[in-house]
């Protein structure tokens, strides 16, 4: 008890700000420790659903990305991903022994996939009846249109061909599957960052503080009790007559 109404009357205002650190930082480690439990939770959940639904990426023996079994088809996505949507591909992550679609990138790779094929694919149009759109003739019948490299923004919905390939092209189930994998993209890199954070930034900066916050705390404790002593030391100097070596001069008229 002693000691602790010591320590309590040595704290002075740089040990008490000392105090306020250690608290803040230990708060900012449990936070860093929550934030990082459910980003890390986020992550295995997000795992877990693309191996059930099947999300692999596919390799040759020389651990190129391949597309449809050849790398010409893995290249020519890599390429509309990186030089066409100028996304900037982390090829580490595109690791053959971890086939498994689980980074951002391998996410974008998928992505990019849907749209190459949708892209370069060709469409069957039938027409029940001839058709005349601005002034040409277009006769009833089957007829193959390629997509042409065109997005779906780029086909005309009026255009008795463009139009119909617009629909079938770039269908429902082709957005639906794309808005699927954007999702992902973005939900990967939101529990990333928060997973980033979690101990780069809460737990770091709370350690710091716990660190900081210890060496103010103690240092204001070390000079509170060296002014305790030198405020003793000074009071029995006065108190024997005798400051820094030399008697104090008695008051005038005392004997």
């Amino acid at each position: 008890m002693p000691k602790t109404r010591g320590l309590i009357k040595g704290l002075n205002l740089i040990s008490i700000a000392g105090l306020f650190l250690i608290v803040g930082g230990i708060i900012g480690i449990a936070l860093g420790g929550y934030l990082y439990l459910k980003a890390r939770a986020g992550l295995e959940s997000l795992d877990a659903v693309y191996a059930a639904q099947g999300q692999m990426m596919t390799y040759d023996a020389d651990g190129n990305f391949t597309d449809r079994g050849t790398r010409e088809g893995g290249d020519a996505i890599l390429e509309l991903l990186e030089n066409d949507w100028n996304y900037p591909v982390n090829r580490a992550n595109l690791d053959p022994k971890d086939p498994l679609v689980n980074t951002p990138d391998e996410l974008m790779v998928k992505f990019a996939t849907i749209n190459y094929h949708t892209l370069h694919g060709t469409q069957t149009v039938v027409l029940d009846k001839d058709v005349e759109y601005k002034g040409q003739a277009y006769k009833a019948g089957s007829y193959q249109v390629p997509v042409d490299g065109r997005y779906f923004a780029q086909l005309d919905r009026s255009h008795p061909l463009e139009g119909k390939v617009r629909e079938q092209a770039w269908s429902p189930l082709a957005f639906g599957l794309l808005g699927n994998l954007i999702g992902g993209v973005n939900a990967d890199y939101q529990a990333g960052m928060a997973h980033f954070m979690s101990w780069s930034i809460f737990v770091g900066l709370g350690f710091m503080f716990t660190v900081a916050g210890v060496f103010l705390t103690v240092g204001g404790i070390q000079l509170a009790r060296k002014v305790e002593v030198e405020v003793a030391k000074l009071v029995d100097e006065r108190a024997t007559g005798n400051v820094e070596g030399r008697p104090v001069a008695s008051p005038a008229g005392a004997d």
